[in-house]
């Protein structure tokens, strides 16, 4: 039998703790395309590490900005407005490292990709680094990230958006033999509908590697997937909180007194 090591509250908040972190720091992708741009000709000319190439730190970035492209002007009595950085025209880096190109891209451009772009564009040169970049990032897409931009500030990204990259970072991970269970809070908020499919496919890999995930959800295209249902109710506020129904989404469609049975009942045929 199975025990749970750890568990993990994937909740909605942002990710990282500065408006710099993004989708592609958050799962380490970032480090294979530093890595890439250093190994280039001209990056090694110029003595440039994968540090250059980084934001967080002194060296390559723009100095006025500090990496961020955008500086901030405090009004005193009315919100503080954000403003495009002269100095590297919102462009992050100094202009020499900004010359480094790979595949003629900057690492401003690389940046500017959707991962869904990006995954093409890494995918036309098979060496080594770009292949770990592709693998980095496909959980990104499992997820329904594909739109999303790699350099995406953490401040832009909703709160859904915001769970499904810690989602995808916990897919990207080596094996772990330590089972953990996962508590997500409505995944599929501001998800498509034609991507919940990736969703469940997500939670189906987590579940493969030994794990347990309990699911917060209103979503029938999640509950009717569920193993087991715990409905609370019948309704909110002070007339809630009851325990309706618990058993399988097969039982669920019976009970005469959930307002989730009755829904599903379209959605199970029997």
């Amino acid at each position: 039998m199975n025990l749970i090591a750890d568990v993990e509250f994937v909740d909605q908040n942002p990710i990282g703790k500065s408006s710099r972190s993004n989708p592609v720091t958050y799962i380490k992708a970032y480090d294979e395309i530093r890595k890439l741009f250093s190994e280039q000709k001209a990056a090694k000319l110029m003595g440039f590490t994968p540090s250059h190439f980084s934001f967080n730190v002194d060296g390559g970035r723009c100095e006025e900005c500090q990496g961020e492209g955008t500086i901030k002007v405090e009004m005193q009595f009315m919100a503080d407005i954000e403003l495009e950085c002269e100095s590297c025209k919102g462009r992050r880096f100094k202009p020499d490292v900004l010359d480094i190109t790979y595949q003629k891209k900057s690492i401003y451009d690389i940046l500017d990709l959707t991962v869904a772009e990006a995954m093409e564009f890494f995918n036309e040169k098979q060496i080594p680094l770009a292949q770990k970049i592709t693998k980095r990032l496909q959980p990104l897409v499992d997820v329904g990230l594909g739109y999303v931009k790699l350099g995406q500030s953490s401040s832009t990204l909703s709160g859904g958006e915001s769970q499904r990259i810690k989602l995808a970072s916990f897919l990207g991970r080596e094996r772990d033999d330590q089972p953990m269970l996962f508590i997500f809070d409505e995944p599929t908020t501001g998800l498509h509908f034609h991507d919940i499919n990736n969703l469940l496919k997500s939670f189906n890999a987590l579940i493969q590697k030994g794990n347990s995930i309990l699911i917060i959800e209103h979503n029938p295209e999640i509950i009717k997937n569920a193993d087991w249902i715990i409905d609370l109710g019948p309704v909110g506020g002070k007339n809630g909180g009851n325990l309706v129904f618990e058993g399988t989404p097969e039982n669920i469609i019976h009970c005469e007194t959930s307002f989730t049975g009755k829904f599903l009942r379209e959605k199970i045929k029997m």
